[in-house]
């Protein structure tokens, strides 16, 4: 594949999508890719004009990594990621010498997880899985 494939990661946060992105780091990514980190938000009301126009464009623009690890750009979105999960994302752009952007979406995860894979457009898609235990799984 050419230079500047494009790798999503569906990030919410959570133990398995931190998992998601660390294999995704270490098995995928190489130098000059985009490391898409795709956060989606469930949809509400919402206090900024932006925020409404960017729900119904269709999402986010791509965010750079320095823009998403300061916490009052992030509450423009709605979204507060976690420190390990910055520490993973710079580490990459570090380490692995690729390009780390955010795209957020507001909707149901599983509609716009698959529209980010044609909007972007993304080369694959890494997920978590839903952290059910083996019953309700």
């Amino acid at each position: 594949m050419a230079a500047d494939r494009r790798v999503g990661v569906a990030v919410d946060f959570s133990p398995s999508s931190k998992n998601a992105l660390k294999w995704a780091v270490d098995n995928i990514m190489r130098k000059g890719d985009y490391l898409i980190l795709v956060a989606v938000q469930p949809e509400g009301h919402y206090e900024e004009g932006e925020m409404q126009l960017w729900a119904i464009s269709g999402g986010s623009p791509l965010i750079p990594l320095s823009e998403f690890s300061d916490p009052a750009t992030m509450k423009k979105y709605g979204v507060k990621p976690d420190p390990e999960t910055l520490d993973i994302a710079n580490t990459a752009a570090k380490q692995k010498e690729v390009m780390v952007v955010m795209k957020i979406y507001w909707g149901d995860p599983r509609e716009k997880l698959c529209e980010a894979i044609d909007s972007i457009p993304l080369s694959c898609m890494v997920v978590g899985n839903r952290g059910l235990g083996t019953l309700k799984r």
